[in-house]
């Protein structure tokens, strides 16, 4: 018996996933739960356990191809004895085929030949012109044939995947207004991103462009970059992105696209922290089986300033202002093929050592590809720590929807000035926090790093 193979729904959200590699080659035995391939959807990268024990068959979905949830990507055989393959069915030879036809056969009725059946009329088309967004100027204008019905007024039937539904939702958006360009007029990520920018453009009061029939149809020309990737003739190679690296490029422009970034800096002593840290080190890790890192500390301190400043934990729904019950942090994690930022939910509930083994936990199960699709959604405001790689301070782009970022730099001791003018040997760091200036000012974005930076220079220890 086969056993199909299929590709999971990895979230609520994922309607497709790329198979990135396959664990397992035709003719291999698998036991059951064994990692039988690896995924990558626009959330996470996972490990898909086999679902039976067998051999593998056959793959149907090879390494790089994105199919559509429910997709069957291979075939286990269960049975041994059926594995190999069975003789095929060889047709009698001319000579018998000849002894048994009898010396006259009846010759058959003429068949009359079923009349076809009637043509459908055609979905009447219309041709539309999508233009080039504000800062495209090099591009020219697309012009697409899509159903009149999508077109027409007061339309009903949306089609579009659970993608781009959640991103409308987010966004307060009724789909029926935003013209579908997709195959069969499916609304695409793209429509609704070029709608947001549209709508974000044009001068208040002022309608929305309509698209208008054009006489003749034409197929959108290949685009031309303003700078050639390379000359010609310079040695490259060339090597297609990965999924996660394709959907971190995508969300980092559209994040710096609608969101105006401003950054502001911080210098924190981080001797208190670090002596803490240092006094219970070797302890902690043997009560609690994890090492005792800053970011437990750094993430009780944003904690702490949320809850004071909640702005920070909010959203932006067009006009509206959504603010979030739940304290979500995201801890970006960098790995070898990209960034991901898995989520500690309700971080105001953890304590210090809570905090400690949620962070240890997620950054070892996203580096071996175990998170599960709802641990890297939900986050409310997202910490990086470049300072791990050396780095003194940066300007992080904010992981939408959320409205700010924490940034952290290097630890490192130097001289500063004390009281009393005197000088002495501190732990220091930089820290940097880019927000979205169309919902935070510049005042609270500063009172809310000065409620961190208090925080952390006078941490109080609790839940230890």
């Amino acid at each position: 018996m086969k056993v199909e193979v299929i590709m999971p729904q990895m979230g609520e959200s994922i309607a497709e996933g790329t198979v990135t590699k396959w664990l397992k080659k035709p003719g291999d035995y698998v036991r059951r739960d064994e990692p039988l391939f690896e995924i990558s959807t626009d959330k996470v990268d996972a490990e898909i356990p086999s679902p039976a024990e067998g051999v593998l068959a056959e793959i149907l979905v090879q390494e790089g191809e994105t199919v559509p949830i429910q997709t069957v990507v291979a075939r286990i055989e269960t049975d041994k004895e059926a594995v190999e393959p069975a003789p095929r069915e060889t047709k009698a030879p001319i000579a018998q085929a000849e002894e048994t036809t009898p010396a006259k056969a009846p010759t058959p009725e003429p068949v009359r030949a079923a009349p076809p059946p009637p043509e459908e009329e055609p979905s009447p088309m219309r041709e539309v012109i999508i233009p080039p967004l504000p800062w495209e100027k090099q591009k020219k204008e697309i012009r697409l044939t899509i159903p009149a019905e999508r077109v027409a007024s007061g339309r009903k039937a949306v089609r579009s995947s659970p993608v781009v539904e959640k991103l409308a939702q987010e966004y307060g958006l009724d789909l029926t207004q935003i013209e579908g360009t997709g195959r069969g007029g499916r609304v695409t990520k793209r429509d609704v991103l070029r709608y947001l920018e549209e709508r974000a453009a044009a001068p208040e009061g002022q309608a929305r462009p309509q698209p208008v029939e054009v006489p003749s149809p034409q197929q959108p020309e290949p685009e031309t970059p303003l700078y050639p990737p390379y000359l010609p003739g310079e040695r490259v190679e060339i090597v297609p992105m990965s999924v996660m690296r394709k959907k971190i490029a995508e969300h980092m422009v559209y994040s710096k696209r609608v969101a105006p970034h401003v950054t502001t800096f911080f210098e924190i002593d981080m001797t208190r922290v670090s002596r803490l840290r240092e006094q219970l080190q070797a302890d902690f890790e043997q009560r609690h089986g994890v090492k005792l890192t800053y970011l437990p500390f750094i993430v009780q301190a944003c904690v702490s300033a949320l809850k004071a400043f909640p702005i920070l934990n909010a959203s932006i729904a067009g006009d509206k202002i959504v603010y979030k019950k739940d304290i979500n942090i995201g801890i970006a994690v960098a790995l070898d093929w990209g960034l991901i930022v898995p989520v500690i939910k309700n971080a105001d509930t953890l304590s210090l050592v809570g905090l400690a083994k949620a962070v240890h936990d997620l950054a070892t199960r996203a580096r071996n590809k175990q998170l599960k699709p709802e641990e890297v959604q939900g986050g409310t405001f997202t910490i990086t720590n470049p300072g791990v790689f050396g780095s003194l301070f940066g300007t992080p782009v904010i992981n939408q929807p959320q409205v700010a970022i924490l940034g952290v730099g290097r630890i490192t001791k130097r001289p500063v000035v004390v009281e009393d003018d005197a000088i002495a040997i501190r732990a220091m760091a930089y820290f940097s926090l880019s927000f979205d200036h169309r919902l935070i000012d510049g005042a609270v974005a500063d009172q809310f790093m000065a409620h961190v930076k208090r925080t952390l220079e006078s941490f109080e220890l609790t839940g230890i």
